[in-house]
């Protein structure tokens, strides 16, 4: 199956972001997943100030990473976002049905300009 997460990491240091696409990038590999696209949207204020470990962020870092693989990887993957101390949010979807027909709609993440 085709799956999107996008992830939200504490502003402020690059390599933080690199690292955490690394963690998950590899555990996808690892559990036999294909990497379609990484996108680094970069830094954003976040819809609304959230608290993380006694910190309240307003702004944050985004990534977007789509990736094919098994239910068993992305809640695996899911899961690992959640536990980084590093990730202030994250969130997945599945894109598709795993047909040829449905992934070839998707093309390269763009970040849509709200002008």
């Amino acid at each position: 199956m085709l799956y999107e997460i996008i992830g939200i990491v504490r502003p402020g240091n690059l390599a933080e972001v690199k690292e955490v696409v690394l963690t998950a990038g590899q555990r996808i590999l690892r559990e036999g997943g294909v990497i379609r696209d990484i996108a680094n949207w970069g830094v954003f204020l976040l819809p609304r100030p959230v608290g993380l470990n006694q910190i309240r962020y307003r702004r944050g870092h985004y990534f977007v990473m789509r990736y094919d693989a098994s239910t068993a990887t992305h809640e695996a993957v899911t899961r690992t976002m959640r536990v980084d101390p590093r990730v202030i949010r994250s969130g997945g979807v599945k894109l598709g049905d795993g047909k040829l027909e449905t992934l070839s709609k998707f093309g390269k993440i763009q970040w849509r300009n709200m002008e």
